[in-house]
């Protein structure tokens, strides 16, 4: 059990600088980003949620953004509440969800996934 929860953990990577957002989303990846703060509780809560999600789409970048340590990122996507999602293609915001709403997010999510898989 313990090496089924590391192994899901292993799929959100966190942002610690401009510079390793800016590597993350330049990749053929679509991305998924939660916006968080360590004393945001809604957002503490999230985490759970968000770690089992990255485990459902292997494919998908899963990053995890402490906005009072990454200032430059949340101000570049205009994050002003926390928890925000923000679902990305092609290095652009495709979507972003304020609020901790697990069916709303899961919902969107599903629906971006396929929309990034789908030939255009």
């Amino acid at each position: 059990m313990e090496r089924q929860e590391h192994q899901i953990k292993l799929n959100v990577l966190k942002v610690d600088s401009l510079q390793t957002w800016d590597s993350y989303i330049s990749q053929a990846h679509p991305v998924i980003a939660h916006f968080t703060a360590a004393w945001c509780m809604p957002s503490v809560v999230m985490t759970p949620f968000f770690e089992e999600l990255a485990s459902t789409y292997p494919d998908v970048i899963f990053l995890v953004v402490d906005v009072d340590e990454v200032k430059d990122v949340a101000t570049k996507l205009e994050v002003k509440a926390m928890p925000t999602f923000v679902l990305m293609k092609d290095g652009n915001p495709a979507d972003k969800i304020v609020g901790a709403n697990p069916d709303e997010i899961r919902k969107r999510v599903d629906g971006f996934i396929q929309s990034c898989s789908s030939p255009v």
